[in-house]
């Protein structure tokens, strides 16, 4: 175990400056609703109000376990409000402000609800502070995987797909409502501190040290990351000058030095594919295989649990552009996000000596039920459950949906598609409907019925057509 020094505790403070809008909000009373009627999180995120900025400044000695610290956020009102509510799992809130004045609050479950001493008009920019603490604790999924706020070996590693966040940050989490991000975060000298975007800031006083992170893009809190703890830090840049920040656990780095290599080489590549790369710096975050089960799309440096192979870091860069960049409305529509990932996969292998993209599809087509359990057992569009959304027909049937359009328009027309849905919904948010109306759109001689009934909504395998 390497040295710790522990960090003497405050109290977190979240600020939100919250700027209101619509999101799923509903009129009660002037109360803004609790949550915004996802499908499969009914309770996720919180009408009334979107967030603009988070700016979070935390703490946290892995010693005792103990988060606080102070976060700041900004966001406009668009109904009158005399309530409203952010999603908070755990901790202990100590108070709550907004503006300069003390508000009342209270809670029921992940429910964070807050009274202002005086009422939100419609259009409203206004702050609220809100003080917390405690040892956050990881939070099981429909389908048993764990994300939130997970204990390493030396330190902690924060994953918010598809609720996690609310484990370390009250907000407004769910993917419709992205915000730009800073983060501040304090640990004992001799441990360190990733997040996504840009470090601006490395500061060492008393035992302690403080990182300061920014993240100018828009982004959806499950997007959001922090990874405490001893890594191997290497800067680079693409051919195109974009910043690489690679953090790697130092039991892993000698193992991950080949494959994280290769990320200049796949930028380059998926910008010539998928269009101009939306964010302002690109790597990963690696740690110990035990410490999550997964690999995440965490934005700008996507994280994983070991060393990756070359599909798998293919994978999550992708979703910079598809996922994370243009994000789902709701968690019905993860497929725009994994189709899209797991289809980039398969046009990797395609330019370099593999499969063909073709060749895949035949062979998922004809034998992929005995690999991939449960392929044909509900169409990407409608998974059947919360706990079935990260299911195969997610991401390997979405990626057919994607092939079955190729094999309709012809590559020419196809990449068009591709960077054009990229570009048109940057740093937004779309769904289905708004996917199969662009792609008619920009082929308009084409008759796609065939693909949306069959193969994007039907049940049961379609016919290969």
């Amino acid at each position: 175990m390497s040295r710790s020094v522990p960090v003497a505790p405050t109290c977190a403070v979240v600020v939100l400056a919250i700027v209101l809008t619509a999101c799923g909000a509903g009129d009660h009373g002037g109360s803004g609703d609790s949550g915004v009627r996802d499908p499969y999180f009914p309770k996720a995120g919180n009408g009334g109000y979107d967030v603009t900025h988070y700016g979070l400044t935390l703490a946290y000695d892995p010693d005792t376990a103990r988060l606080s610290g102070t976060a700041a956020i900004t966001a406009r009102a668009t109904q009158d409000l005399s309530a409203f509510d952010l999603d908070l799992r755990g901790l202990d809130v100590e108070s709550v402000t907004v503006g300069d004045r003390s508000a009342r609050w209270n809670r029921a479950g992940q429910e964070l609800t807050v009274h202002p001493s005086d009422g939100l008009d419609d259009g409203e920019t206004f702050r609220v502070t809100v003080r917390y603490s405690g040892s956050p604790e990881p939070i099981t999924d429909p389908d048993g995987s764990r994300e939130g706020w997970l204990r390493t070996a030396d330190g902690a590693l924060a994953l918010g797909e598809p609720t996690g966040s609310m484990a370390w940050f009250p907000g407004n989490h769910h993917p419709s409502d992205k915000a730009s991000y800073d983060l501040a975060v304090t640990v004992p000298e001799g441990l360190q501190a990733v997040s996504n975007g840009e470090l601006t800031g490395e500061r060492t006083k008393k035992g302690r040290t403080t990182y300061t992170w920014h993240t100018a893009e828009p982004m959806a809190s499950h997007a959001a990351t922090l990874a405490v703890g001893h890594y191997a830090i290497t800067r680079s840049t693409t051919p195109s000058g974009l910043p690489v920040y690679v953090a790697v656990d130092p039991t892993k780095a000698e193992a991950s030095r080949k494959v994280l290599a290769g990320i200049p080489e796949i930028m380059e590549w998926a910008e010539y594919n998928f269009g101009p790369y939306p964010f302002s710096s690109t790597g990963a975050i690696v740690d110990r295989d035990a410490d999550a089960g997964y690999a995440l799309e965490t934005q700008n440096r996507p994280v994983f649990p070991g060393t990756p192979d070359t599909a798998t870091l293919v994978h999550e860069l992708a979703h910079q552009w598809y996922g994370n960049s243009v994000t789902p409305k709701s968690w019905r529509d993860m497929w725009l996000s994994e189709g899209f990932a797991t289809y980039a996969e398969w046009l990797w292998d395609e330019d370099h000596g593999g499969d063909s993209a073709q060749e895949t599809f035949d062979a998922l087509y004809d034998h992929g039920a005995k690999t991939h359990e449960g392929l044909w057992s509900f169409p990407p569009a409608r998974p059947t459950s919360a706990a079935h959304i990260s299911d195969s027909p997610v991401y390997e049937r979405g990626a057919m949906v994607l092939h079955r359009i190729r094999q309709t328009v012809g590559d020419d027309t196809f990449y068009d598609i591709v960077q054009g849905w990229a570009a048109a919904h940057r740093h937004g948010n779309a769904d289905t409907a708004d996917f199969t109306a662009y792609v008619e759109k920009e082929a308009p001689g084409e008759d796609f019925s065939g693909i949306w009934d069959e193969w994007l909504y039907g049940d049961g395998k379609p016919a290969k057509g």
